[in-house]
């Protein structure tokens, strides 16, 4: 995880512009000077976006969006001052920055875990300082199950986003004691825009925002937390691309919504991206790797797998299971098993081994570069 970052009570009014630069790369170098000097702008963060699609974008967010997400998040959750977070996600990530806004105006105190990601060294902090808050990713939550940690009774609320999370891994962390509540939001919305209530209940969104979805159910969201725009530096030179306050973003997610009375309620049905043709058909993959997922775990096959779409001359497009350490006999019984499950459509046509599947920070396996390894 990368140095750490302390945060000051005047940071969110002071005037400056934060970028969040991890450890690993100087690629934000000069984009706090261009905000300042060509935007004219002030008391804004940049984050980089996950990059698991291509290349990636800064995200300009006011610390005013940022404060106004955090207040929706405590308030959804009631986190007052006697809460205690444990922080396990870099900062560079608004999933982590956005920990410190909420810490900051709920009064929250704020343990940050330090060094690689491990699942035994997490649950000790979290007794140590009797944690009662944390947000993870499902790589993690991953992580929990496969070491069979129990959580500490301190743990009220664990916030879980990021990506698809099997309802399989759900149950067996819940099985364990960890207070998971799913969520979904994005680097432009500052994080969160729905969320579950309590374990197992459907994702509601946060009051904040306004959601709607087109005729392919593609959601778009507006709200006073909406990201300004993109950064860009595609040839040397930044470039600034706004997001129109007004009708607000078009996501590249496909989402179903209903409401109950006033109150919408959101449920994920996949990326653009994740979503194929095979043979006409449309296929989305995220229920095939929560699949996957939930198999890995019945089966005690703890080596990353990830499902993957390629090119296919006759078909348009086939799936494959791309393994990582994995043995052979492994990873033919686990296509088998996930193939069982599957509609012919979506059967599984391959194994491919790679050295290591290509994720970001926050375990998204980066798309374009497996694509590319493949």
């Amino acid at each position: 995880m990368e140095t750490a970052v302390k945060i000051e009570p005047e940071f969110w009014t002071d005037g400056s512009v934060w970028v969040g630069h991890s450890e690993h790369t100087s690629e934000g170098a000069g984009l706090a000077e261009m905000a300042l000097n060509e935007l004219k702008v002030k008391d804004w963060c940049f984050f980089q976006t996950s990059g698991t699609e291509g290349a990636r974008k800064w995200v300009g967010l006011t610390k005013q969006a940022l404060l106004t997400s955090a207040r929706a998040v405590n308030a959804h959750f009631n986190i007052t001052a006697q809460d205690h977070w444990l922080l396990a996600l870099p900062v560079h990530h608004v999933g982590g920055f956005g920990i410190l806004a909420r810490a900051h105006l709920s009064g929250s105190p704020l343990t940050r875990l330090t060094g690689k990601w491990n699942a035994a060294a997490f649950v000790q902090k979290c007794s140590e300082v009797g944690a009662t808050l944390a947000s993870l990713v499902p790589t993690q939550v991953f992580d929990l199950v496969a070491a069979s940690l129990r959580a500490p009774q301190s743990m009220r609320v664990v916030l879980v986003g990021g990506g698809a999370l099997s309802g399989e891994l759900e149950a067996a962390a819940l099985q364990l004691g960890w207070p998971i509540h799913r969520t979904y939001g994005m680097t432009e919305t500052a994080s969160g825009v729905a969320a579950q209530r309590s374990p197992g209940a459907e994702l509601e969104v946060l009051p904040i925002w306004q959601v709607s979805t087109d005729a392919e159910g593609v959601l778009s969201v507006r709200g006073e937390a909406l990201a300004k725009g993109y950064a860009t530096r595609p040839d040397g030179a930044w470039r600034w691309e706004a997001i129109p306050a007004d009708p607000g973003l078009r996501t590249r997610d496909h989402v179903s919504i209903h409401r109950e009375g006033m109150r919408p309620f959101l449920r994920f049905v996949g990326r653009e991206s994740g979503i194929v043709k095979i043979l006409g058909e449309l296929i989305a993959l995220a229920p095939i790797q929560e699949r996957l997922d939930a198999l890995r775990l019945s089966l005690g096959l703890f080596d990353d797998a990830v499902v993957c779409d390629v090119p296919d001359a006759r078909k348009e497009h086939a799936l494959m299971l791309v393994v990582s350490q994995m043995s052979s006999a492994d990873a033919a019984h686990l296509q088998s098993e996930l193939n069982q499950t599957l509609r012919h459509l979506e059967h599984i046509d391959r194994v491919q081994r790679v050295p290591a599947i290509p994720r970001s920070d926050l375990g998204k396996v980066r798309l374009t570069e497996l694509r590319a390894m493949l």
